[in-house]
């Protein structure tokens, strides 16, 4: 089995790789840095013996060298990368798509349509969502946040938008009658100060770890939180439109199956792809 995994030399994305390789499976690590993938790759072959990892660079934010990645050939592809900004002011890819929304999604989006096409019969398309997307509600007057940007919530809404596109992406894939399938997990709550260290890659010092210990009954670190898109993407019972996320109320714990949340419609994931489709000039499925 090869997957790629975006964003997968930091983050999550390093600890899905990591988890990936330890069964098994040939990584592949979409970076726009080199330097970076390659320390991600000597940290995961130094505790993973035998690990199969290779890099392909992919830079989310700009559409015109996503429609160059070649990865080869593919069994399934983690679409984890993502930005987060926490201030103003507002910034945009090279394409002129406010930086968060075009890159977390409309990278992925234009990531898949070049993908699709080559893809095993079976491929799996696991999207990593975010529990901070749950309360959030994209407002299609004002996709991009040009009237009205607030980060935190400009953040929420790119992470919804993955959500539902990866939903309404396999509802066309059943349409089709393909035997791939496209499903949503997530993280739950994953900080820096409950993940082990991975030097280089992540370093927790004894200071991080014991300010990090009141939040442990309620949340986790990052390695837990990668274990949901892994199971998206071994598990033999995973079917698609599925969203798989922590037990424990959905922050921590084991992975699980969850119900859909409430604004996960599917009126709101077929507009948004109509969106996309013009934002970017692709439909993955034509």
């Amino acid at each position: 089995m090869r997957v790629l995994v975006t964003g997968g030399n930091a983050g999550i994305g390093y600890f899905v790789a990591e988890q990936l390789a330890s069964a098994g499976t040939e990584v592949v690590i979409g970076s726009r840095d080199p330097a970076k993938a390659e320390v991600a790759r000597t940290a995961i072959r130094s505790r993973v013996a035998g690990a199969r990892v290779g890099h392909v660079r992919l830079d989310l934010a700009d559409l015109a060298q996503v429609a160059t990645v070649d990865p080869g050939p593919l069994d399934a592809v983690v679409c984890n990368a993502g930005v987060m900004l926490d201030h103003p002011p507002r910034r945009e890819t090279p394409a002129g798509h406010e930086l968060m929304f075009g890159t977390n999604h409309l990278g992925h989006f234009a990531l898949v349509a070049r993908l699709l096409p080559e893809l095993a019969p079976d491929a799996r398309i696991v999207t990593t969502g975010s529990f901070a997307a749950k309360s959030a509600k994209l407002d299609f007057a004002d996709l991009q946040s040009e009237r009205d940007y607030v980060p935190k919530r400009a953040y929420e809404r790119s992470k919804l938008a993955q959500m539902l596109f990866a939903l309404e992406l396999d509802r066309r894939l059943r349409e089709t009658g393909s035997k791939r399938l496209s499903v949503v997990a997530h993280p739950g709550g994953a900080l820096d100060s409950l993940t082990p260290s991975r030097p280089p890659v992540h370093v927790r010092t004894p200071g991080q770890w014991l300010r990090g210990l009141p939040a442990r009954a309620l949340l986790q670190g990052k390695d837990a939180g990668a274990r949901p898109a892994v199971r998206a993407v071994l598990g033999p019972d995973v079917a698609g439109g599925q969203l798989w996320g922590p037990r424990v109320f959905g922050l921590r714990g084991r992975p699980r199956l969850e119900e859909r949340w409430a604004n996960l419609t599917d009126d709101a994931a077929r507009r948004l792809w109509d969106e996309s489709v013009t934002l970017t000039g692709l439909d993955p499925l034509v």
